[in-house]
This record gives structure tokens, C-alpha cells and sequence, in this order.
């Protein structure tokens, strides 16, 4: 415990609950005492985009926000940023200031600062993820021709340092999606996910040894494709290595038919056949007691069992079904999203910015945890 959590009110003692910081037990995340804790939370975008700010605040306060967020019952969140956000050219844009006098003139990382200090003053822990280097979008490796593995590490060192008095900032998701020529475990700098996320973990712990080093799956592994990030199939052979082994969580993506028609969906046995895929693609390492997993992403816009015309809706069966597989075998997860402008997914706010998706948020309220969950 850090004597700079004076300054974050109710944070305080929420993290005196957490007994903060956190590290990992064999599949489990627990706190300094030993005790169990399952992130159950939701991703909130926009930093990492060209508003350089997170969205919805053109129609809305960010207490207002981040209130509703927390009535919801959500422990964390996952706050997507690019590198592009900490250029001195990054202009905030699409706030109304009216709304959100306190955010008028801030930089795009002030702003940053101001969502993290709303988020954490509530309770919630925030994960930070570096989804994009730049604002025009994602990149298949943690490099590109405008944003260096040097500059990548040194943003994510600054960032380890920057909130490291702040107890409820509890770690780094190092790149979102690894995918394309990505791979784990075939040595070398350029291509070698593994190996990078052990270059930029290590750093980060120097920096800060409290955060937790969130590492995402890739696409492919052995010609087996998956989704963008969900591929943790080498981790079983080639885990990553860290200075600090307790402070490994690694995290994985899922989505539904709606955003790609992958073959299991088409499969005549789906759903029944969704447990084993997941086993082999991320659960074996929670199931063999190696390391937690972070079902970092996933969402839909249907929660439904049938469609309007009273067929199967493999889109809600799928979420169904990933919830109780989370639930029954103690992921964490941060939904995606809570923003309703995900093209794909919609999110737990409806297009208006400020309605409930009461049908989601029923569905994540049957798995949500607490900060103070019990050790099981």
C-alpha cells in the first residue's frame, strides 16, 4: 500500500478490501492477502481513436458516465489507448464542454488522467490496453512503420511510472489482436509475439513492479486460425517468461457469428462443441492451473436464445454460452463494450448514450464479482 492512495478517496478503501497490489496463484488473480480476484468488467473506447478522448462524453459528463458505470456493478475497466495519444499534435475532440467544463483545454493524456483518477475514485480497477499505435487503426504486431518497438516500450515504461502512486491502476494489456504474420514462440525480434511481450513485461515491472502484465493470444499457431488475440495454444509449450512469473495473466478475444462466420458456428453439434474449442484455444491453461486467463474482449448486439422469427440465434446462444463456460471455470473478462458505437457488438448502453441494454446487463449480472470477491 502506497501512502499517495490518501489522495484518491473512495479508492482507498477499496483498496484496504483489495489489500492491494495484486499478483497471480497458479489460475487464479488474488490480492496481498491471498484472497480471489475475478475482473468482471467493461471496456470503454475512444482515447484511442481520433477523438484522442473517450467517447460519448459529446453527450454526456464523465461523472455521469462513469456513475452509471459503477451502479452497473462493474469492478474494472479497460481503457484502449494508441501511442499516437501522447503526441503533442493529439487535439482532444468531440467533448461538449459545456458537459465537461473540467476537461476544457486538457491534453489528449490529461483527459486520460481525469477518466483514470473518475474510474478508480469509484472502486474500479482499470486495466490499460495499448489497442492501436496510431488512431487510423489496428496493427497486426506491436510495431509499424510509425511506431516503434522503442517507442512502444518507452510509452508503456512512462505509463508504469506515471500511475504507479494510483493502487487501482493494475496493469498493462501489452498490444490488442496480435494477428496476421504474428507468431509465439519461433525466436527472433521481428515476428515473435512471445518474446516481445517479454521485452516490453519486463520493462514495465521495472518501472512498476505491482501491475499485472496482461498478454494476449495471436491468430494462427500450427496453422490453426482463431480469432485476433484468442490463439493461446503455444502458451502451453512456450509460456512467456517474466522477472516476476506471479504477474503473468494472459487474455483472449471471442466473438460471434455476427462479426465473422467462423466454421464452429456452422458446426450441427454448436454449442455443445464450443467448451472443447475453448479449452484448446485459452481454457488449458486455466484448466491445467498454469496461469488466469482475461477474456479481455467479447460482445454482441443479442443476448437472445431465438431471433424475431423464432429460429435459433447463434449470436445470444453463443454469449450464453461463453458466460456460463467463463463462470463455471473463473475467468475474469472486460465486456466489450460500453460504448452502443461498436459497429459489430453495440454495447451495454443503447444508441442514446444513456439507456441500459437491460438484457445484456441482465446477462452479465449473473457472473459479476466484486473487489472484495472471497477466497473460494
Amino acid at each position: 500500500m502506497r501512502d499517495s492512495e490518501e489522495k484518491h478517496g473512495p479508492a482507498k478503501a477499496a483498496g484496504r478490501q483489495l489489500q492491494l497490489p495484486l499478483h497471480t496463484n497458479g489460475n487464479r488473480i488474488v490480492d496481498a492477502g491471498g484472497r480471489t480476484v475475478t475482473f468482471t468488467g467493461v471496456n470503454w473506447f475512444g482515447l484511442e481513436t481520433n477523438t484522442f478522448a473517450p467517447h460519448g462524453l459529446w453527450s454526456r459528463s464523465l461523472d455521469d458516465m462513469l456513475d452509471q458505470m459503477a451502479a452497473q456493478g462493474f469492478n474494472s475497466v479497460r481503457l484502449p489507448f494508441s501511442n499516437e495519444l501522447f503526441d503533442a499534435a493529439s487535439k482532444p475532440n468531440g467533448v461538449d464542454y459545456k458537459l465537461n467544463p473540467d476537461l476544457q483545454g486538457l491534453t489528449g493524456p490529461q483527459i486520460m488522467d481525469k477518466v483514470v483518477e473518475g474510474i478508480t475514485k469509484r472502486g474500479m480497477m482499470v486495466i490499460l490496453d495499448r489497442h492501436r499505435p496510431t488512431s487510423q487503426g489496428q496493427s497486426n504486431l506491436w510495431y509499424t512503420d510509425k511506431v516503434s518497438e522503442e517507442r512502444w516500450i518507452s510509452d508503456w515504461k512512462m505509463l508504469a511510472k506515471h500511475y504507479r502512486d494510483n493502487p487501482l491502476v493494475v496493469g498493462a494489456d501489452l498490444h490488442n489482436e496480435p494477428h496476421g504474420e504474428a507468431t509465439w514462440g519461433t525466436g527472433g525480434d521481428k515476428t515473435d509475439w512471445r518474446a516481445a511481450a517479454e521485452r516490453a513485461g519486463n520493462a514495465i515491472l521495472a518501472e512498476n513492479p505491482d501491475w499485472l502484465i496482461v498478454v494476449e493470444g495471436i491468430e494462427s499457431y500450427d496453422g490453426d486460425g482463431y480469432w485476433w488475440g484468442g490463439n493461446l495454444q503455444g502458451a502451453a509449450k512456450d509460456p512467456v517468461r517474466l522477472k516476476d512469473q506471479s504477474k503473468l495473466v494472459y487474455s483472449a478475444h471471442d466473438y460471434s457469428p455476427k462479426v465473422w462466420s467462423q466454421r464452429w458456428f456452422t458446426d450441427p453439434a454448436f454449442p455443445a462443441n464450443m467448451p472443447a474449442l475453448w479449452d484448446k484455444q485459452f481454457g488449458h491453461l486455466v484448466k491445467n492451473n498454469v496461469a488466469p486467463v482475461l477474456m479481455g474482449e467479447f460482445g454482441g448486439r443479442s443476448v437472445a436464445e431465438k431471433d424475431a422469427q423464432g429460429n435459433k440465434d447463434l449470436e445470444g446462444i453463443w454469449q450464453r454460452h461463453l458466460i456460463s463456460y467463463m463462470k463455471e471455470n473463473g475467468f475474469s473478462y472486460t465486456y466489450w463494450s460500453w460504448n452502443p458505437n461498436s459497429g459489430d457488438t453495440g454495447g451495454v448502453l443503447k444508441d442514446d448514450w444513456k439507456t441500459i441494454d437491460q438484457a445484456k446487463m441482465d446477462l452479465l449480472k449473473s457472473y459479476q464479482s466484486t473487489p472484495t470477491a472471497k477466497k473460494p
